[in-house]
């Protein structure tokens, strides 16, 4: 079935629309844009050059996809905002494209981005991932796969957020915030394991037992970093959660998150 565009929008001829997509009125959309089939984008959004959209995505009224970055280094380069398929961007949510440092900014797919978020330039989203209302994600923060963060939450240009981990709202993510974990506190703490996040997604018994004692070792034991390191590597069985959570260690540069001190 083709587009379906109400005539009050404003659609390139040089974009390329998908099969079923419906562009409610005064919507604009610029030359160099593709949107995947059954995409709808509701009223007065705007989809700006460099925009690849998948599949099956909703775009609410007022959205701002794919907009030159908010970076005083950016001099009008080519760059991409890359979107999956399955996702949906609330009311004035506002997604950057990339500068020239990496080309685009990604966002996986079955995403929800609610009302007023922001997603800067040369971000990372991963799949599954949930941005609640005025989340605010600086330049090249890097989200994994099924993160949540709450409500007017800020995270710091460059932090790392890894796969499952949620943090609660208002507060600030200044440092890195290890997978599987749940973070809040103001400073931006370790709460525990994300049990209810990992029980919910069919995680086994065994798995959430040793990224327990991970964890333990990791924040309980009154050992540095380091040292929990070697601790887990000679303690804990090295499954692949396990072990990504020793790999984002090291990748870490702004330093994870401790734990609360009671």
């Amino acid at each position: 079935m083709p587009a379906q565009i109400d005539p009050r929008a404003v659609v390139s001829p040089k974009a390329t629309i998908g099969e079923d997509v419906y562009i409610g009125p005064f919507v604009v959309v610029e030359d160099d844009v593709v949107i995947g089939d059954r995409t709808w984008i509701g009223p007065s959004a705007v989809i700006y050059n460099g925009s690849r959209i998948g599949r099956d995505c909703k775009i609410h009224q007022g959205a701002s996809v794919g907009n030159a970055p908010q970076d005083l280094k950016y001099k009008g380069e080519p760059t991409l905002l890359e979107m999956g398929d399955n996702v949906t961007v609330r009311e004035y949510v506002t997604l950057n494209r990339g500068t020239t440092e990496s080309g685009k900014t990604m966002i996986g797919s079955n995403c929800l981005f609610m009302a007023y978020s922001h997603v800067a330039h040369d971000c990372t989203v991963g799949n599954n991932v949930i941005l609640a209302n005025c989340v605010a994600l600086g330049g090249h923060v890097k989200l994994g796969n099924w993160v949540i963060v709450g409500g007017l939450t800020p995270v710091h240009q460059f932090c790392l957020v890894g796969d499952h981990a949620m943090i609660g709202g208002g507060f600030r993510v200044v440092k890195d915030v290890p997978p599987y974990v749940l973070a809040g506190h103001e400073p931006l703490a370790f709460e525990g394991l994300n049990l209810l996040g990992l029980r919910r997604r069919n995680f086994p018994s065994k798995t959430i037992e040793m990224l327990d004692h991970t964890f333990r070792l990791l924040y309980r034991s009154n050992l540095n970093v380091s040292q929990a390191v070697v601790r887990i590597q000679e303690e804990v069985e090295l499954i692949p959660e396990v072990q990504n959570v020793l790999d984002f260690i090291l990748r870490s540069k702004r330093g994870i998150i401790t734990a609360r001190t009671r």
